[in-house]
């Protein structure tokens, strides 16, 4: 992924995240169990502070760091951890759950990419 690309990505997926947050916060109150809301919620949270992450690879990979890898893993991580969640608490689907662990892996493997590659600059 491009300095560029990881930047729109991150902002678009901070944007929704903040949309999807007052989603959560006001029209699903009514609608939803507690712990639904507080499932969305963490899909929310864990989908800013990598739509964060993403947006600091652009920077970074602006700088002459190696950051591509991890922004693809913590692109995925945010489709499958918290697209999984959000998916869970609007249709009920049980199995779907067995992807969110999927999707932490990809959080983690972004963030072991990041220490890896991300600390030495592109030749």
């Amino acid at each position: 992924m491009t300095a560029s690309g990881s930047v729109r990505l991150g902002a678009l997926f901070a944007g929704l995240g903040v949309a999807l947050g007052a989603f959560g916060a006001h029209a699903m109150k009514t609608r939803f169990p507690a712990e639904a809301l507080q499932t969305f919620e963490t899909g929310v949270r864990w989908q800013m502070y990598h739509a964060l992450a993403l947006l600091a690879c652009g920077v970074l990979e602006v700088q002459g760091f190696r950051t591509r890898a991890a922004a693809r893993l913590f692109a995925l991580g945010i489709l499958l951890f918290s697209g999984s969640l959000y998916a869970f608490v609007f249709t009920g689907l049980h199995p779907l759950v067995f992807v969110t662990p999927v999707g932490g892996v990809a959080f983690l493997l972004g963030w072991l990419a990041l220490l890896v590659r991300g600390t030495t600059r592109s030749q």
